[in-house]
């Protein structure tokens, strides 16, 4: 006797068309199988999910759960980066505790609910603010136990290279101890990106743990880290996932350029997540007319072989006042802004968004991890375009997100 499910999906279709029951034991699919009468199954687990597509559930490669919900607090003047960090700089220092780790909950559980099983933030921390967003995010962190899992990169203020940076690299090693999971920060930002690269690189291999860098997120052609990068991470032969965020500049670079930078990321392992809804709103500004899209070069990297991510970044703030969480408005914006075909643009917020996160892959078949949404759609293209709210969203094995009755 097979072992009984302890949840099956039932009458769903499969991204190939195919109808079928998918049971789940523990935190696994155990069988793909022909749909079975509902009436005739007499199981408890069972969820009849027919005119329901099932995916592979999204993940959030890039957020900043810090600064989520406070467009309504924080007035971006300018409307470009600049002004952004500003204005968030500004306000950061009277945030307290408890709105922030509320704010950070309230988010990840509209993120949540549009299917999102897991979730990269990253938050500031350094001289300047401590560690007060690492610790109120620890906090809602444990609140979601069970329902998302949810990895905190801290994101280090700059200078972070030479003696002027050594007091914000004493921070960071203490926000690794206090729980973060991924080293951050903005080298193209630092006055030396080349020094800061290397240094965030040496925390990140003292600790163990993967990088993820905010990188060259401008359309000045002049500022490019993102090929230095990929040759430093070749040199020090680091052993662990590299992962370079916004990569803006890369999309006015010539196309012998972007190819030879694209060869080094494929050859050092570091994918990119791309994030058109703040790029787009942020970038671009002082061009009025034939205004560039701010994405970065998807196509040239794709064919290169680096692993390309979508990612949703803010969510009304003053990076994005209109931000959802919703990954398929961000697998939208890869098809409208930068071309990418449907599937491929599901592809860059689910499988890719797992890969740079280091997650295991999830496939809809027997031994994968039962990381799955269940859409109102009868195939991807449909998904993307209709957005359906009525999402039914399984984690570690569990529904967790959706209202669904059981058969």
């Amino acid at each position: 006797m097979g072992e009984t499910p302890s949840l099956v999906l039932g009458g769903v279709t499969l991204p190939d068309g195919r109808l079928a029951d998918v049971a789940v034991s523990g935190d696994r699919i155990s069988a793909v199988t022909e749909p079975a009468d509902p009436a005739a199954t007499g199981t408890g687990a069972r969820v009849e999910l027919r005119g329901h597509l099932l995916l592979p559930a999204p993940a959030e490669p890039h957020a900043h759960l810090d600064k989520v919900l406070t467009a309504d607090l924080i007035e971006n003047a300018t409307g470009d980066l600049e002004g952004a960090v500003e204005a968030w700089y500004r306000f950061r220092a009277t945030a307290p505790h408890r709105d922030i780790a509320d704010r950070a909950l309230q988010a990840c559980l509209r993120m949540l609910g549009h299917g999102c099983t897991a979730v990269r933030t990253h938050l500031d921390v350094g001289t300047r603010t401590g560690l007060r967003f690492l610790d109120a995010v620890v906090e809602a962190r444990e609140e979601l136990r069970g329902r998302l899992n949810l990895e905190i990169a801290a994101f280090v203020d700059v200078p972070s290279s030479g003696p002027a940076g050594a007091e914000n690299l004493a921070v960071l090693a203490e926000a690794m101890a206090r729980g973060a999971d991924v080293v951050g920060g903005a080298p193209y930002r630092d006055p030396d990106p080349v020094a800061c690269q290397e240094e965030l690189l040496a925390v990140a291999a003292r600790h163990g743990v993967p990088v993820d860098l905010h990188t060259d997120e401008t359309l000045d052609e002049s500022v490019s880290c993102l090929g230095e990068l990929a040759a430093q991470v070749t040199r020090s032969a680091f052993p662990y996932r590299v992962t370079a965020s916004h990569c803006v500049s890369l999309g006015v670079q010539t196309p012998r350029r972007v190819r030879r930078i694209g060869a080094g990321l494929a050859a050092a392992g570091i994918g990119v997540v791309c994030c058109p809804a703040t790029n787009l709103y942020l970038q671009g500004r002082d061009h009025p007319v034939a205004t560039p899209r701010g994405l970065t070069a998807l196509a040239p990297l794709a064919a290169a072989g680096v692993t390309v991510a979508g990612g949703g970044d803010n969510i009304q703030d003053p990076f994005n006042p209109l931000g959802r969480g919703d990954p398929l408005d961000t697998a939208v914006l890869l098809v409208l802004a930068g071309h990418l075909p449907v599937e491929a643009a599901y592809a860059a917020v689910s499988e890719k968004a797992r890969w740079v996160m280091g997650l295991p892959e999830v496939r809809i078949a027997p031994g994968f991890p039962a990381e799955l949404l269940a859409v109102p759609a009868r195939d991807v293209r449909g998904a993307v375009a209709d957005r359906d709210p009525r999402r039914i969203v399984v984690h570690r094995g569990r529904i967790v997100a959706g209202n669904v009755g059981r058969a």
